[in-house]
């Protein structure tokens, strides 16, 4: 069992609405030069939601549930680096007033806050109705282990995750390991306090090779010598360990996004393969919520 500092954390109001889908033209041009007019980020998205694959879909870099975000550049800074992955979210305006959610995550680039709302109240919501959210989780950190940065996850949620301490390291448990010549845009990054990093899966056969072609919404994974400390950057022996936000994509160098929860610059972080590595067995129970 780990043990942190959670008991000194700050809990904080973050605000955003539901945001509009953007485009920046009807149609995109995918890797293979292949001609793409599909939807894209933003809005409700009704029949997507975390644990579902992020494969196959009639569309590009899809997010799951609801896409919020702050009209104000500051203050949606703000919401996007005080929203964690598993912290409460509420509807406070519109016919949905009340609605009770769980973000899952970041998605940089268009600076998206993702949350998962029940259908029924996703049939209810709105373009423009507000969310808040009470950010929980950054400055957290695991007891013993100084040099391990954890970042963009409610403690309340790790807590409930395949998480030990196994021979003087952290033990995590992951639905798939991803080596770092996959990983995309997103490095260069200069933190990853908030967005993403995309696995790129413009390579069936390594992506097969690698077991990556199951990869859910939700999922949690390992990133091979991969340092998002201070930003993203390969660094042989790092390992990051984060959590599968947005599908697949067809633009090159990218495809489902990650958002740290855990990395560090050595090596005292192990994983293990758990398929079952997935945060919506855990978020999409209304235990959950009522706990939170």
């Amino acid at each position: 069992m780990i043990k942190t500092n959670k008991d000194k954390l700050v809990m904080q109001s973050a605000c955003g609405n539901i945001h509009h889908p953007t485009m920046r033209a009807a149609t995109k041009i995918a890797h293979d030069s292949s001609i793409w007019a599909v939807p894209a980020v933003g809005g409700i998205c009704y029949n997507v939601k975390v644990g579902d694959s992020v494969y196959g879909l009639a569309g590009d870099h899809i997010e799951p549930g609801v896409s919020a975000k702050n009209n104000d550049a500051t203050e949606n800074l703000a919401f996007n680096f005080l929203s964690c992955i598993g912290n409460l979210a509420t509807v406070v305006s519109g016919d949905a007033k009340g609605a009770k959610g769980v973000v899952t995550g970041t998605h940089g680039g268009i600076e998206h806050v993702l949350v998962d709302f029940d259908k029924d109240d996703l049939d209810k919501m709105a373009i423009g109705d507000k969310i808040q959210v009470k950010g929980f989780g950054q400055g957290l950190k695991i007891d013993g282990f100084d040099d391990v940065r954890v970042m963009n996850i409610d403690p309340r949620l790790l807590e409930k995750l395949d998480v030990d301490v196994q021979e003087g390291k952290i033990c995590v448990g992951v639905s798939a390991v991803v080596p770092a010549h996959l990983m995309g845009s997103g490095i260069g990054s200069a933190n990853a306090y908030t967005g993403d990093y995309d696995i790129q899966t413009m390579d069936k056969n390594e992506l097969e090779q690698n077991g990556l072609l199951d990869l859910r919404f939700g999922d949690i994974v390992a990133l091979q010598d991969c340092d998002t400390t201070n930003g993203r950057c390969f660094r042989k022996g790092a390992v990051t360990i984060g959590v599968v936000v947005h599908s697949d994509c067809i633009l090159s160098g990218h495809g489902p996004g990650v958002t740290t929860i855990i990395t560090s610059q050595t090596d005292n972080i192990c994983y293990h393969v758990n398929k079952d590595a997935n945060i919506a067995k855990i978020i999409c129970n209304d235990d959950y919520k009522n706990s939170l």
